[in-house]
């Protein structure tokens, strides 16, 4: 069957967007005029009936958006590692004690000393998809490297105990 999403307009109230999942789960968002929004579960056994209807303010519908866009980016990267022989994508949280810890990324030079690329940082809910050389390393930080099993050793390396 596939995913699919389907845009109802609902007039006088704004639009609805329905994510259709594989499985024939109808989750919908409902976007109102005024600018305020819904997200709705719909019946197994009725997929026209709405089972629960949950309105989210800005900050809630903003941080259901990063949760979901985190994960769904984390997996696509980890994936890569099947799809390219000899490239590997892992999840490394910087040590508490690490040099670079309130240090720019940059100081790093993470992909000059070990050839692996520092491609996202996790810090709480959050992703940061391709973070500039300026960004700054805060405890609780998670790194995404891809790279060589050589390079990403190398990253976790440098990360716990400086350049050598």
């Amino acid at each position: 069957m596939g995913i699919r999403i389907e845009k109802v307009d609902l007039p006088g109230i704004g639009v609805r967007h329905d994510l259709v999942t594989e499985g024939g789960r109808r989750i919908s968002v409902v976007s109102h005029r005024d600018g305020e929004r819904d997200l709705g579960v719909f019946d197994v056994d009725d997929p026209d009936a709405c089972r629960d209807s949950i309105p989210l303010n800005d900050d809630e519908a903003a941080a259901l958006a990063d949760v979901l866009g985190a994960s769904v980016m984390l997996s696509r990267l980890t994936s890569l590692s099947d799809e390219t022989a000899g490239l590997y994508t892992e999840q490394i949280a910087l040590p508490t004690d690490s040099p670079y810890l309130n240090r720019t990324l940059g100081a790093t030079k993470a992909r000059t000393r070990t050839h692996a690329s520092i491609v996202a940082i996790v810090r709480d809910a959050a992703i940061i998809p391709s973070p500039t050389p300026a960004e700054m390393l805060r405890a609780g930080d998670v790194l995404v490297v891809v790279g060589t099993r050589e390079g990403l050793d190398g990253v976790a390396r440098l990360l716990a105990n400086g350049p050598d």
